[in-house]
């Protein structure tokens, strides 16, 4: 029997690359060492900015199928929907999330709109040129639209609104940064996955923060996520309650995500990341198609705490291919 071959695709880390880029050659070396064990024959290809020539060379080599890692192309995110594109074009199997949701979802400003669309609960959203919509005294936040893995996000990235903050709203452009209210209350990442009686929800993870000050806004900011020895690195600290999570919460936190896969047409893994108010109720924050899975990140701590071996979850990720 011929054995299966897969070329393992990432984004090609920039030369003097910082610790958020470099975290894909760890994703590439764990995929690479289970898909192994799986007897899976496998080779690497990074991708850079010359992508539309390095992708049209997989048909040449022909793989069985492609593990699409890929990120981001010179560390913009904005361009990663290019990968499932040309993959499409050429009609080459590949891992993970279509084209579709890696375009929506990688954009804050649409998956917004299509939470909303799909009565999916979310916190409102603005453009920063639409400062007049915003309530002198709220709290909001500032991200940028196409990035994940909290690039350009920081402590100050939390406001709260006075009519003097416009000055500082007109440095940021509607093409690239979207504000949201800011939620302020638990955060919980929710990892779901392919199977073959629908996707499953993993065990819910809760990032928890330790010894934030009450002026220090509770969230996974840069530095929380990237940078060892900082303060926010080490205490913020993921953890899954399992039995003590509110059963309530737990039904409405399982619903969102199931709904967020079946809305974006997920395929493979995602992560749905919500924020839940004083009252229980959980807002969808971030719907992440093909997020991390390096062995440090939440979804494959979440297999963990699922009692999945990974060569399973690779195996039923494989089994979802885009065709």
């Amino acid at each position: 029997m011929t054995r299966q071959r897969c070329c393992i695709l990432f984004n090609q880390p920039r030369e003097n690359a910082t610790s958020d880029e470099l975290d894909v050659l760890d994703q590439v070396e764990y995929i690479e060492n289970n898909l192994r064990e799986l007897g899976i024959e496998t080779y690497r290809k990074g991708i850079t900015l010359d992508f539309i020539n390095e992708i049209a060379s997989l048909s040449a080599d022909k793989p069985d199928f492609v593990f699409n890692l890929v990120e981001s192309i010179n560390n913009k995110g904005e361009l990663c929907y290019f990968i499932p594109a040309l993959l499409n074009m050429h009609s080459i199997p590949y891992s993970g999330n279509p084209l579709e949701a890696m375009f929506i979802t990688t954009s804050k400003a649409l998956t917004s709109k299509t939470l909303k669309k799909a009565g999916i609960n979310n916190p409102q959203g603005y453009y920063p040129s639409q400062y007049t919509l915003l309530v002198p005294g709220n709290k909001y936040i500032i991200k940028p639209i196409w990035e994940d893995g909290s690039l350009g996000i920081t402590g100050d990235s939390v406001f709260t609104y006075e009519p003097g903050y416009v000055a500082k709203l007109k440095n940021f452009s509607d093409s690239h940064w979207f504000i949201e209210d800011y939620i302020d209350g638990r955060e919980f990442n929710i990892s779901v996955i392919y199977s073959e009686n629908g996707p499953e929800v993993l065990p819910a993870a809760e990032m928890t923060f330790n010894n934030y000050s009450d002026e220090m806004p509770r969230i996974v900011d840069f530095k929380a996520k990237w940078e060892e020895g900082s303060f926010e690195y080490e205490n913020t600290i993921r953890k899954f309650p399992g039995m003590n999570l509110n059963p309530r919460l737990k039904e409405r936190i399982e619903s969102a995500a199931l709904k967020c896969w079946s809305e974006f047409g997920l395929k493979g893994y995602a992560r749905v990341d919500m924020r839940v108010d004083q009252n229980d109720n959980p807002y969808v924050i971030e719907v992440n198609a093909n997020p991390c899975l390096s062995p440090d990140s939440g979804v494959v701590a979440a297999t963990i705490a699922a009692n999945l071996p990974f060569t399973t979850v690779l195996t039923r990720i494989i089994s979802d291919l885009n065709k």
